[in-house]
């Protein structure tokens, strides 16, 4: 089947039992056995549930891996993905990455032994420079968070599979619409299912999909024993927005690159990131590898501080908010929200300044949105 038929069709189909055409939620703790040591596949909902294993077996034929899994967060899954590691690890990990991955890294899994150095993932002499001995995996966001480089996806899984390290991309921004990590030789691809996957602004959730069964098993044993399992209604609820997955992405993408497009040509406005736009230094590898260029545009304001400020409290159908990818569009300050966990200094090193605003494009009229836009860019 092809994306969008196999975005309303995976998962299971219709329940066997009731001719149901949508999943149920199977909202329950635990299940009766059969007999003595005998189940009907099912014994406790931490483990396996029914409404979850669906959602993970549709993520997993989106992405095309073996097996998925889901979790109660985004950050459950990154955390989770982390325990495949031991002390004395090493990771190489894209430097401007979202500040909650930062905070993971440095302030929790540090504590436990593991190392971790922060590069310019479009660098492949500078990912090389970093392999140690000790260095078992890469990590990368595919489209970074909040400035939106690509990442060459082939490149970086060349490197790693030369040196036998574990690659792991998380696919949040682009979705598996736009682009599919595993095709390019990704072993763990992770996603904050908050964001595009279930796109209406009201569950948190993350799922993490394996290219093999070795990888899928560990994953399932780490999140059954560390409890990180997703809800069955929070599962439930991604499941519904997975099937207009397409559509969103179609409209999110179009409406981006004319917001881009418009602020790249407006007076109070420095500097546009978006891959979609022929001056993003990444442009030629985004055509290659994806679809689509995603639903996010950060741009740099021109006057400062009391420029961002003004514009943040001007804005009218941007919700000033953390989050992405829902139907409603949002306007964040990377510096005081997404990456305040982020040191001033990292933050300054890797290019996320104090002028730097983030929008998350929502399904609203793309011309009341420019209006929007506009008004409060002339305020500022």
């Amino acid at each position: 089947m092809r994306f969008e038929t196999t975005a309303i069709h995976s998962g299971g189909g219709p329940c066997p039992a009731t001719g149901a055409i949508v999943t149920p939620i199977y909202q329950t703790s635990t299940f009766v056995f059969e007999d003595v040591g005998k189940t009907r596949g099912y014994d406790y909902s931490r483990t396996s549930n029914p409404t979850r294993k669906a959602l993970e077996d549709t993520i997993a034929a989106l992405e095309g891996g073996r097996a998925g899994s889901a979790f109660a967060t985004g950050m459950a899954a990154e955390t989770t993905v982390m325990h495949l590691l031991k002390q004395g690890d090493h990771v190489i990990s894209q430097e401007d990455l979202y500040g909650g991955t930062y905070r993971l890294f440095e302030n929790v899994m540090k504590n436990f032994g593991l190392e971790f150095t922060f590069v310019s993932m479009d660098n492949k002499a500078e990912i090389e420079a970093a392999i140690k001995p000790n260095t078992r995996m890469i990590w990368m966001e595919t489209i970074s968070n909040p400035l939106l480089n690509i990442v060459d996806v082939e490149m970086v899984a060349g490197v790693a599979k030369k040196h036998g390290l574990i690659t792991v991309a998380d696919n949040t921004l682009p979705s598996p619409y736009l682009l599919r990590p595993i095709e390019y030789g990704i072993d763990l691809v992770v996603h904050s299912t908050t964001k595009y996957l279930n796109g209406h602004c009201d569950v948190v959730g993350g799922a993490v999909v394996a290219v093999d069964d070795k990888l899928a098993e560990r994953v399932k044993f780490l999140s059954n024993a560390m409890g990180t399992s997703a809800s069955p209604f929070d599962c439930w609820l991604v499941l519904r927005g997975i099937k207009t997955l397409p559509v969103r992405m179609t409209q999110h993408c179009q409406s981006a690159t004319a917001i881009a497009s418009f602020l790249e040509k407006h007076p109070g406005v420095k500097r546009v990131f978006y891959p979609g736009l022929k001056s993003h230094p990444h442009y030629k590898i985004a055509k290659k590898q994806m679809k689509g260029y995603s639903g996010m545009v950060s741009f740099e304001i021109v006057g400062g501080a009391r420029a961002v400020k003004s514009f943040l409290r001007r804005v009218k159908i941007f919700s000033l908010a953390e989050s992405l990818g829902g139907v409603d569009s949002l306007v964040e300050h990377p510096a005081t929200m997404s990456h305040a966990s982020m040191p001033e200094s990292f933050r300054k090193k890797v290019g996320i300044t104090d002028s730097l605003i983030r929008l998350s494009i929502g399904l609203e009229n793309i011309d009341d949105l420019k209006e929007d836009l506009k008004q409060a860019l002339e305020h500022a």
